[in-house]
């Protein structure tokens, strides 16, 4: 009799790990406690996969061998903790993909709060540059135990959430990639960020000399935690501060790598100029990147054109276009004031800043200085904008209000001079005017087209 399966969750994840459980020709069925997208039963079906959807049917789970939890499924929830009381083992979708892979197979796993998909994107999009047969998946896109399913690649590379990693055991990659740590997910862990670090660095655990472990010395959560937990890999640390000690860093104009590899030493130097993302955060990701294709040993060529050509996920400061020589960006994605103060850093000429939607009690401080030395006015997309009108009064520069993103997109390049910047980076969350972030760039996305369409008329 085969050995039983039963997978939590009908989302990506539980449907990759479902495929991957059939292949292997277990005893698989699914459950989901919310209704499963027509989409995913079609799949279920047609894999004679299974499964339930609107209930938790206790009877057909706690007669498995092993549970597959999707990372949206806290462990600390009763049903979770009662399979464990039955003994049964419990783990993530990314731990059973990891479980079922060829010897030959390497994986690059990526985590941090913040810049992962970034970071993920871009080391998959230079080793496809160099022509390795890689796969992206895991947090962003395809499942990793679905991709595992299909077969066929050598690398893959995949975006790790913290809610993956809780459910890991064996799960070792060859080049692991920690980012940063800010607070985020805390009601997960007890709004205790230790505990959040700790499910981070997760990420390290099977790690030995064999692997790569690659981090960011700027992270204070980090670094103070690797002063006091050993990870026994090869470690490299990457900062935006100069500090030749390291195996890349930033030097005013210019990426350093300065490391050595397979008893050789490698040096290079790559301009700011050559790389199409912009900022000093994705400054990080690109030498994360770069280090994890490095340890792979693919050419500097190879990785010189990827970053030349490379396009990020939408809405992660995406150039849309330039109209009368003003380039007009799209960072929706940045909800927050973290997220805004590496935008306003990263652009290097005057800027438009478009701002605004549901202020979360924003603090804009942090935003200041950079707001004095490169704004030269705001436009504010939202309802309601007395918030950041109230705080940026003081400063001697347009402010104008608009609920139209075509009539802010057209005040923004009426504002902006030749080789300045419209900036949509709103800084609050997009619900007030439009579905979700992606939403809000789409529209900025097609208004600004619109209107360099209508420039040429």
């Amino acid at each position: 009799m085969s050995e039983r399966v039963v997978i939590l969750g009908g989302g990506e994840s539980g449907i990759g790990a479902a495929l991957l459980a059939t292949k292997q020709e277990y005893d698989v069925f699914l459950s989901d406690a919310s209704s499963i997208s027509v989409e995913r039963k079609v799949i279920l079906k047609s894999n004679k996969i299974n499964f339930e959807e609107a209930r938790h049917t206790e009877e057909k789970i706690l007669n498995a061998d092993l549970v597959v939890k999707s990372p949206g499924i806290s462990d600390t929830s009763p049903l979770v903790l009662k399979i464990m009381g039955e003994g049964i083992t419990v783990i993530s979708e990314i731990e059973f993909g990891f479980s079922h892979l060829t010897q030959e197979a390497k994986v690059i796993a990526i985590t941090g709060t913040n810049g992962k998909t970034t970071t993920t994107l871009l080391t998959h999009h230079l080793l496809k540059i160099a022509g390795f047969k890689v796969a992206l998946g895991g947090n962003v896109g395809t499942s990793f135990a679905r991709l595992v399913a299909e077969g066929g690649f050598d690398y893959y590379v995949v975006e790790v959430s913290s809610f993956q990693l809780d459910g890991v055991q064996k799960f070792k990659p060859n080049v692991a990639v920690l980012l940063n740590i800010t607070p985020d997910h805390l009601d997960r862990y007890e709004y205790n960020f230790d505990k959040y670090v700790t499910s981070k660095f997760r990420i390290t655990e099977n790690l030995t000399q064999e692997e790569c472990f690659i981090y960011c010395k700027d992270s204070k959560p980090v670094t103070e935690r690797l002063s006091s937990q050993k990870v026994n890999a090869c470690v490299r640390a990457v900062s935006t501060n100069k500090d030749r000690k390291l195996d890349a860093y930033l030097e005013e104009d210019h990426l350093i790598f300065n490391y050595q590899y397979k008893e050789n030493q490698h040096q290079y130097k790559i301009p700011i100029s050559e790389i199409s993302l912009i900022g000093k955060h994705n400054m990080v990701n690109t030498m994360s990147a770069v280090l994890s294709t490095l340890h792979f040993e693919v050419s500097m060529e190879n990785i010189l054109i990827g970053l030349k050509n490379f396009k990020n996920a939408p809405h992660r400061l995406e150039l849309v276009a330039e109209i009368d020589k003003v380039a007009f960006i799209n960072d929706s994605k940045a909800t927050n004031v973290d997220a805004v103060y590496y935008a306003l850093d990263g652009v290097k000429s005057g800027i438009v800043w478009m701002v605004g939607g549901i202020d979360k009690g924003n603090n804009y401080d942090q935003l200041i200085e950079l707001v004095k030395e490169k704004v030269k006015a705001i436009v504010c997309l939202g309802k309601d904008n007395s918030q950041i009108r109230e705080y940026f009064k003081e400063l001697n520069f347009p402010f104008f209000e608009t609920e139209d993103v075509k009539t802010a997109v057209e005040k923004g390049l009426e504002l902006a001079n030749e080789n300045e910047v419209v900036l949509l980076s709103p800084a609050c969350s997009s619900f007030d005017l439009f579905k979700n972030y992606e939403q809000r760039g789409d529209h900025f996305r097609a208004a600004v087209l619109d209107l360099k369409e209508r420039q040429k008329i």
